[in-house]
């Protein structure tokens, strides 16, 4: 399976009930995030991982940004990446951006996932995070046509496997 290409998702057209105007959902922010996880997901699978899904989403509970499969010749392990994005600053970097309570947000989206394909019930799991630091530039991140500017070229993601645990998992 092929990563998605969300600029289009995120592109497309959404009627407004009160005035039936379309409005464009996608921000800066949102095409940003949008080819850092394309990124990630084709870094993935160059390093032999499988898309399961992408940008999976249980309402109230949260989303998972990929979900990938990890082959092994013995067993297989169910891999829930989280994709983080920061500039560099003094506060920390991406990898640190994943605070306790967003970890709490993926693992219960996690728990949700695994409710919904049980043939992946009793998968080995694991939750990694890919991390992109890029440099602090006043200009717009990504283009209209989710094309990067400069200060994205060259950027080699940091790929935490097992970033974090579930505790009480069962």
């Amino acid at each position: 399976m092929m990563c998605y290409d969300n600029s289009e998702m995120l592109s497309r057209l959404i009627d407004v009930m009160a005035n039936d105007k379309p409005l464009m959902l996608t921000s800066p922010k949102q095409r940003q995030g949008s080819y850092f996880e394309q990124q990630a997901c084709e870094f993935l699978q160059g390093q032999g991982l499988i898309l399961i899904a992408q940008n999976w989403q249980q309402p109230k509970v949260g989303e998972l940004d990929l979900v990938m499969l990890e082959k092994g010749q013995a067993w297989s392990i169910l891999v829930f990446v989280e994709v983080r994005q920061r500039q560099y600053s003094d506060f920390g970097d991406a990898a640190l951006s994943v605070t306790a309570g967003k970890q709490r947000k993926i693992i219960k989206a996690a728990r949700y996932f695994l409710q919904q394909n049980p043939r992946y019930h009793y998968y080995e799991c694991r939750f990694d995070v890919i991390a992109y630091n890029t440099v602090n530039k006043n200009e717009t991140d990504v283009t209209l046509d989710n094309q990067p500017n400069q200060r994205f070229e060259n950027n080699r993601p940091e790929w935490l496997q097992g970033a974090f645990i579930a505790s009480a998992w069962s």
